[in-house]
């Protein structure tokens, strides 16, 4: 399996040949959708792409973590982080790729 990463230029390039848009106002419309998506995520929103899955931020509290080569206790700080949840349909496409 070969690895490829689908970038910004790659979606407004697909916006531009199936929606008809000129190249900027791909690039544009890509940009926009990015940053609401961003914005909405600082808020503390939930961002939900129907049929693809779920984006959300988590609050994760102080812990005490260890360093796992001197056993050493380290203290971990509070932070937030962002997770993603797959619908079931992307996890079944996936999956269905997975298989040929």
């Amino acid at each position: 399996m070969t690895e490829t990463t689908l970038t910004r230029m790659d979606l407004s390039e697909a916006v531009f040949r199936e929606v008809g848009l000129s190249r900027n106002d791909s690039a544009e419309l890509v940009e926009s959708v990015l940053a609401h998506m961003s914005d909405a995520l600082v808020r503390g929103e939930q961002v939900k792409i129907s049929s693809f899955g779920t984006f959300s931020v988590r609050d994760k509290s102080a812990r005490v973590g260890r360093n796992p080569k001197t056993g050493e206790e380290v203290p971990i700080n509070p932070r937030r982080v962002l997770t993603f949840r797959p619908s079931h349909l992307m996890k079944d496409r996936v999956a269905a790729g997975n298989k040929r």
